[in-house]
């Protein structure tokens, strides 16, 4: 069957592909069904100049070190196209010698290969839960030639999902809000707010499942995001070549080559490993690592030299946001501004993610100029790879999945991203809800309060309240709930000014004000107190100096000795200090900074 009739009408699958290692071209697409470029065969390796990436993305950094593994990715539209292309890839391993037919091609003690969904339709976790199966039964045959399975595939997938509702709870299958609250706890509340002010976040973590899981499922957070607020997430041009780029080439070097899974094997970014002629013949590599990184796995894609990565080039355009026209200046238009996506009466997605404001679930190592790209204003991305976390300077906030710890590096950034005590309120009550009907949602599945609908249920709510404030006359007490230093940054945002330019039938029933204000009580002392204790650097001084008072008095019977004095005369200093930013009276103008609150 030729792929334009089994394309019409089009579904919601434009491609099944199939990504393998190959001992000397490195990743690389082996077959697509369709053939993702008009007149060449399925087998082709052949790929459209902005889909350069996609072989990289479905068989991700570190991937030898895991049996299995999913990756969610996002890559931009091709041709008269104008949406966000959603990718799905369920990547495996198996021995060699296990296979049935051994290809030529075949000189490794095992064989790496990712079956990928490319779709037009963000249903990650329902993609995924079919794929799964299906990369199974491909990997069961024990011979890669058969491929009618992936034909199979493509052909069930676009009759099941054809019908697929976006507004329902599809969408939402595979991400748990829950999971989120009880490892981030309050600072949940944080990422939302850094993505409210479209900073340059990246996620980190290793597998690749869990990276790309913690970050989608903060987007879910937020109303219309994942239904309807992707669409543009993925707009980039790729870079040119190395052969074509002097900053890049500056670190190439032509006459040295590495085994295939070298660091400079899988950095090459251009067609040519591919199979794809983009620079006469040229075969240019990234010079090999002077030194390992300390934090790097034993893998040639985690011990690269960051050097590699620096902007050492002289002559390059800095890295600078794209300012956007105030309201009623030059460019405005006096009915509002259209935000281009599929919004609800309140205005629901945000327009975050436009305008060069990119969303990358995960992001190849080959991708890492797009970080400081003159065309992008920020990002929220995921990274395996530990040179993106070493790079600070690329990013705003640095999110370390597996400690739930949030770096953010600008001491203003962290001022302005501090919780209220209103807001600690808020996460305090989303918690506990969490924690005490932990069992009746598992066990009878009937559960609403502090389930996943529920949670974001209620950040709907308070994001619905907070733009309510904005719009009333005298709002500064109202908005102070919210951190007046937060709100001043959020009102010059792009996606604040456009919902802002228009008018939104439903938020006329919203009532103004925080969810959770009221005047400050002892409960709020006690809640800021717990909650700077456990996460703030000053709190883990006042608790190492109360543990050690505490081993002292249990060791000895009772408080003697310098030591144990020097221990209570430490924790009296911390804590007189603590209680006199406690006794501000306008405490919810005057939040604790996020230094304390993001960085455990």
């Amino acid at each position: 069957m030729e792929p334009q009739d089994v394309d019409e009408p089009r579904g919601p699958v434009i491609h099944i592909v199939v990504v393998g290692f190959h001992h000397k071209k490195g990743c690389q697409v082996e077959f697509s069904y369709p053939p993702l470029m008009p007149h060449e065969g399925h087998d082709s390796n052949v790929l459209p100049e902005e889909w350069k990436y996609l072989p990289f993305l479905a068989l991700p950094d570190g991937a030898h070190n895991y049996l299995e593994d999913t990756v969610y990715f996002h890559l931009p539209p091709l041709g008269r196209d104008t949406k966000c292309v959603y990718g799905v890839s369920c990547y495996r391993q198996i021995e060699a010698k296990a296979l049935k037919v051994r290809q030529a091609d075949v000189t490794r003690e095992t064989v790496q290969k990712s079956v990928c969904v490319l779709s037009r339709v963000p249903l990650f976790g329902l993609v995924q839960a079919k794929l799964q199966l299906i990369t199974h039964a491909y990997f069961e045959e024990k011979d890669f030639s058969q491929i009618s399975i992936l034909k199979e595939l493509y052909e069930h997938m676009n009759g099941s999902l054809r019908g697929s509702a976006l507004d329902g709870s599809q969408v939402f299958l595979g991400l748990s809000p829950r999971d989120l609250i009880l490892h981030f706890r309050h600072k949940v509340l944080i990422l939302v707010k850094l993505i409210l002010l479209e900073k340059k976040v990246l996620f980190y973590v290793s597998p690749v499942s869990r990276l790309v899981g913690t970050l989608m499922t903060v987007l879910s957070l937020f109303p219309g995001m994942m239904e309807h607020g992707l669409v543009e997430s993925s707009h980039y041009q790729p870079k040119s070549s190395p052969s074509e780029d002097p900053n890049l080439a500056a670190s190439v070097s032509g006459a040295e080559e590495f085994e295939a899974v070298s660091a400079s094997e899988l950095l090459r970014g251009d067609g040519d490993a591919r199979g794809s002629p983009s620079s006469n013949g040229a075969e240019p590599h990234l010079k090999p690592p002077s030194r390992a990184s300390p934090e790097s796995s034993e893998s040639d894609w985690e011990t690269l030299d960051p050097g590699v990565l620096d902007e050492g080039a002289e002559g390059k355009a800095p890295a600078v946001p794209i300012t956007v026209q105030p309201l009623g200046g030059q460019g405005a238009v006096a009915q509002g501004l259209l935000s281009g996506l599929e919004e609800d009466q309140y205005g629901m997605p945000l327009a975050i993610f436009t305008k060069g404001y990119l969303c990358l679930p995960y992001m190849a190592l080959q991708q890492h100029h797009l970080l400081s790209d003159v065309s992008v204003r920020g990002f929220v991305a995921g990274a395996t790879n530990v040179l993106f976390r070493q790079q600070r300077h690329l990013s705003d906030a640095v999110v370390e999945v597996e400690e739930a710890n949030i770096q953010i590096h600008d001491g203003e950034l962290r001022k302005v991203l501090g919780l209220t005590t209103a807001d600690l309120r808020f996460a305090d009550y989303l918690l506990k809800h969490v924690t005490e009907n932990r069992d009746d949602v598992f066990l009878d599945g009937t559960g609403w309060e502090g389930g996943d609908e529920w949670i974001r249920a209620q950040f709907a709510v308070y994001l619905h309240a907070l733009l309510a404030s904005c719009l009333q006359e005298d709002n500064e007490r109202l908005l102070a709930d919210y951190g007046t230093p937060f709100i001043t940054s959020w009102k010059v945002t792009h996606n604040y000014r456009l919902w802002h330019s228009n008018k939104h039938a439903a938020m006329a029933a919203v009532t103004p004000g925080h969810p959770f204000q009221g005047q400050y009580s002892v409960a709020d002392v006690k809640l800021r107190l717990t909650h700077s204790v456990n996460n703030s650097e000053r709190g883990k001084k006042i608790g190492n100096a109360m543990m050690t008072t505490s081993r002292s008095v249990v060791q000895t019977g009772k408080a003697v000795g310098q030591s144990v004095g020097g221990a209570f005369t430490s924790a009296k200093s911390a804590m007189s200090s603590w209680f006199s930013t406690l006794a501000q009276p306008a405490a919810a103008s005057h939040p604790e900074t996020a230094a304390d609150q993001a960085q455990p």
